[in-house]
């Protein structure tokens, strides 16, 4: 369908603002673009749903991308993505040459973006076609399946993520039970408030906002102890495009693996920078540079590191699957729309498919253009005081939450509970995004078992009997968890050493 037939004035204007406070969240050390969703999710519930795609995705972009400025300027990734970008951003800052490699950065993302929308466009319905033919018994597999990247997420600690999993499926369960209409799980007192379970919306809000800023006050909240930097007229230190020169093998490779990596559940952005940055090492005509300030370390890192956008929303849009926290908060998104993702989303929602096609390209455009001719001034970003914008993110907060059911006060007592459970879950190592995926997931957990059950008379063994694609997703499960158990043992020797 014709562009200019979904995307309407108000979806470019929000993409932008989407854009832009991505750039924001992005680019302020403890603030990310899963915050930023899931801070904006109440206004998502009155828009159009093109509308609301747009404002999402344009925060998408802009968070990821914005994860670059305090990796050049501060030498702290703003993006798990961007942590190879300190390699050769910061030493680049250090000898004069920072708006230099911001804008390396910025022309680098816009390239491996658009890549991975190009293989998004075309993989995506491929895969949604196959798993379209998938019966209650292949859904529910598919739905263990994504389960099992709660174990290849949890770093340090595969129990603890395990059982923070677990944790996130039980406490999807509490409500009503959909077969008798019996209520479970519901603590004495709270029948009326929980007969649907927790909303969402204030759940996703208290875990990424309110957690966050409560972890955050701890340290205090000055403004940056760093200095300012000055991007003065240097006609040697100035960027041109011909720092790209030679490099198109450097960016298409990069943007390749940025692309196959976040299309891997659980795999996370800074493996796809390390794979990426490490490549570029070893192909590189003089290795032993890179580090100390190279734009070709700069290129491979931040080319894979917007190649991951299009790649994660492969397995979100035709399987159903989140492979991390951000993704997840977009799974929440689409069920506040009363839209599930999986394998019919594409084919019965096209419009809405080419909506999201659409404001990808728009984000990257608008990324691009805001950062590049303004980088100046949006460095200036990471000095915004957390004491006057934490206060505000507050009352957002509180407002949206108790919004978004016309006023339920319970709600706002949701964000709080779970703003102060995602606080605790930070000690005591339970971990929030495997808590999260458990919770969006396990009430399509529970429907498809007992679908698969009644279909198949209460007979177990139609989950290891129903066909080929059965035993593929199986040994799919098997190996999630044999390359989470062996990655476990591998990041515990790494510490440890």
């Amino acid at each position: 369908m014709d562009m200019f037939e979904i995307i309407s004035p108000l979806s470019v204007l929000l993409c932008f603002l989407g854009v832009f406070m991505g750039i924001i969240f992005g680019s302020i050390p403890g603030m990310t673009a899963t915050m930023a969703i899931a801070l904006f999710l109440p206004i998502t519930y009155t828009l159009d749903l093109v509308d609301s795609i747009a404002l999402l995705i344009g925060l998408y972009v802009g968070g990821i991308s914005g994860g670059l400025v305090p990796a050049i300027l501060l030498n702290i990734p703003g993006t798990p993505s961007s942590l190879t970008t300190t390699f050769d951003g910061y030493p680049m800052t250090q000898k004069g040459e920072g708006e230099k490699a911001l804008k390396v950065g910025i022309t680098a993302s816009i390239i491996g973006g658009f890549f991975s929308l190009i293989i998004l466009y075309f993989f995506a319905p491929v895969l949604a076609s196959v798993a379209i033919k998938f019966s209650s018994v292949e859904k529910f597999l598919i739905i263990v399946f994504a389960l099992t990247v709660i174990a290849s997420i949890s770093k340090g600690s595969l129990l603890g993520g395990i059982f923070s999993g677990f944790i996130g499926v039980y406490l999807s369960l509490i409500g009503m039970f959909a077969d008798n209409n019996q209520m479970r799980l519901i603590p004495p007192g709270f029948e009326e408030e929980l007969v649907y379970g927790f909303s969402l919306l204030p759940v996703l809000i208290g875990l990424f906002a309110i957690a966050q800023i409560l972890q955050e006050s701890e340290t205090g909240m000055k403004a940056s102890p760093h200095q300012n930097f000055d991007f003065k007229k240097d006609k040697k230190n100035r960027f041109t495009f011909k720092v790209f020169n030679g490099q198109l093998i450097n960016t298409v490779r990069s943007s390749i693996i940025g692309t196959f990596i976040g299309m891997l559940p659980g795999v996370g952005g800074s493996a796809a920078s390390i794979s990426s940055y490490s490549q570029a090492k070893n192909f590189s005509k003089h290795p032993e540079k890179l580090g100390t300030g190279e734009p070709e370390g700069l290129i491979a890192s931040e080319s894979a590191n917007n190649g991951l956008i299009g790649g994660a929303l492969i397995p979100l849009l035709s399987l159903g699957i989140p492979g991390d926290s951000t993704t997840a908060v977009l799974v929440g998104a689409f069920l506040l729309q009363g839209i599930q993702v999986g394998p019919l989303f594409i084919p019965t929602n096209p419009d809405l498919w080419d909506g999201i096609i659409y404001a990808l390209i728009m984000a990257n455009i608008i990324m691009f253009f805001l950062m590049f001719f303004s980088i100046k001034y949006m460095a200036k970003i990471i000095y915004i005081p957390k004491y006057i914008i934490y206060p505000i993110i507050i009352v957002m907060c509180v407002v949206g939450s108790y919004a978004i059911n016309n006023g339920v006060m319970f709600d706002v007592w949701t964000l709080l509970l779970f703003g102060l459970a995602g606080y605790v879950f930070m000690k005591i190592g339970i971990q929030v995004a495997p808590f999260l995926i458990g919770f969006i997931l396990g009430g399509q957990l529970e429907k498809y078992f007992i679908d698969s059950l009644k279909g198949s008379g209460g007979d177990l063994t139609i989950f290891f009997t129903k066909g080929p694609i059965a035993l593929g997703l199986w040994l799919l499960i098997a190996v999630s968890i044999i390359y989470a158990i062996v990655d476990n043992r591998r990041t515990k020797k790494s510490t440890a050493i």
